[in-house]
């Protein structure tokens, strides 16, 4: 299996070699609590836009921070271990920031891709990846799958 997790310092290494080998680098982010079928399609169509494709993973205190205190469900480790398994993801790499702001900068991917819910001007590091003559683009949800959803969904069922 492969690392569930990789520091920043030796991701900005292999970030470079990359480079070098002319691939194309795809970061995008997220908390990833409850795995659901609207994920992995969007991470599919993620791999799909690149040869590389890096999650940026919100550590436990950041996604407290924005989602409240009966979150996460799932603690970091566990989360990157079910994200690495996943094909179409070649590295995890942890955050513990509000926002992706400070790896982006660091990987300086040349793709980067958040859920339709975002419009390209709000999208935190956009500024960046276009400066670096970068592409950032959105990929629609799946229909009918939300975290938020299937949490509710087991809390009425009260199992």
């Amino acid at each position: 299996m492969k690392n569930s997790l990789v520091a920043l310092e030796e991701l900005c290494q292999q970030r470079k070699v990359w480079k070098e080998q002319g691939k194309r680098v795809v970061f995008s982010n997220g908390c990833f609590d409850l795995l659901h079928p609207g994920h992995i399609t969007y991470l599919q169509d993620a791999k799909a836009l690149g040869d590389i494709l890096i999650i940026g993973l919100n550590d436990d205190a950041s996604i407290r921070r924005l989602k409240g205190s009966t979150r996460p469900i799932n603690p970091l480790k566990d989360r990157a271990i079910m994200l690495m398994a996943l094909k179409s993801i070649d590295e995890v790499v942890p955050f513990s920031d509000d926002t992706p702001f400070n790896l982006i900068s660091a990987l300086s991917p040349d793709i980067l891709v958040k859920g339709g819910d975002y419009s390209i001007d709000h999208i935190v590091g956009a500024d960046i990846v276009q400066a670096a003559g970068g592409h950032v683009t959105t990929i629609p949800f799946l229909d009918g799958y939300s975290s938020t959803r299937l949490m509710q969904k087991i809390i009425k069922s009260g199992t």
